[in-house]
């Protein structure tokens, strides 16, 4: 299995696939590079890398402290720089969008362009508390069919088939003599906290570094963690931003609705 060594040690899991433009996929909060397996079939030839965070799945847990966005965004310089890239687009969902505008302000040499999945400057506090409610927690479901059922009922504002939330189950949730299992570190959950509870922190400077390079936004029409108003203000402020909304998806849209491919794919012509 391919790995890197991190700054600290930590072996970092990575895939690396195809050849063309590099695009570096960053998952979610509690999520892994198979995040984007709905994507891939719908994706031009390009240079495809997808990175486990610290801590999540089959990389090394590291512990609550090192579980930053600023450490993450450490962890995705190192892998450019095992694999001698100079520089990469950067598709980010939820947490790695952070972690994009994070590099577009502290190394855009680094960064060709930057695709934000359901993800701003300004996280709303309702979508906050619903992650706070979920992280690091266990389900209560003991297999991955009664966890599919239960995902299609909790998350509102979705309209899926029962076989795509079975598919989501089997991502994420780990088959155990005991039941289902989380695959990342439960210490996620303390980080998670300790950042919500520091002092806040003005990101606008962090999405204005991204203006000038190529630019995406994707929301989810019923998303509770990127809000209309943010989203209209992000469009202001970068009126060149290629900007799609995706219906009957709230927090994330899984990107291989037809609304987030075009996004992708535009996005990906202007890297040309």
């Amino acid at each position: 299995m391919p790995y890197f060594s991190a700054s600290d040690g930590a072996q970092i899991y990575y895939t690396d696939e195809g050849n063309g433009i590099p695009l570096l996929c960053l998952s979610g909060l509690t999520r892994n590079g198979r995040d984007f397996d709905y994507l891939v079939p719908h994706l031009p030839p390009l240079r495809l890398i997808r990175m486990d965070y610290r801590g999540r799945g089959k990389s090394d847990w590291t512990g609550a402290e090192s579980y930053t966005v600023m450490q993450e965004g450490a962890d995705a310089l190192a892998l450019l720089d095992h694999l001698g890239l100079e520089s990469a687009a950067i598709l980010g969902t939820s947490r790695g969008g952070l972690i994009g505008m994070y590099l577009a302000a502290v190394a855009p040499e680094r960064l060709r362009g930057l695709i934000l999945n359901d993800v701003g400057p300004v996280l709303d506090p309702l979508g906050i508390s619903r992650i706070q409610e979920y992280i690091g927690q266990r389900p209560e479901a003991r297999t991955h069919a009664a966890a599919a059922v239960a995902l299609e009922h909790a998350m509102e504002g979705f309209d899926a088939p029962p076989s795509r939330w079975m598919e989501e189950a089997r991502k994420h949730y780990v088959a155990t003599e005991q039941g289902l299992d989380i695959n990342y570190d439960p210490a996620l959950r303390a980080a998670f906290q300790q950042a919500m509870e520091g002092p806040e922190v003005d990101a606008w400077p962090l999405f204005e570094a991204c203006i000038g390079k190529p630019l995406a936004l994707i929301r989810g029409a019923n998303s509770d963690l990127l809000t209309q108003a943010t989203a209209d203000e992000m469009a202001e402020r970068a009126p060149d931003m290629i900007y799609e909304e995706v219906p009957d998806r709230a927090h994330i849209p899984f990107l291989d609705e037809p609304e987030a491919v075009s996004a992708i794919n535009r996005f990906l012509g202007l890297l040309i």
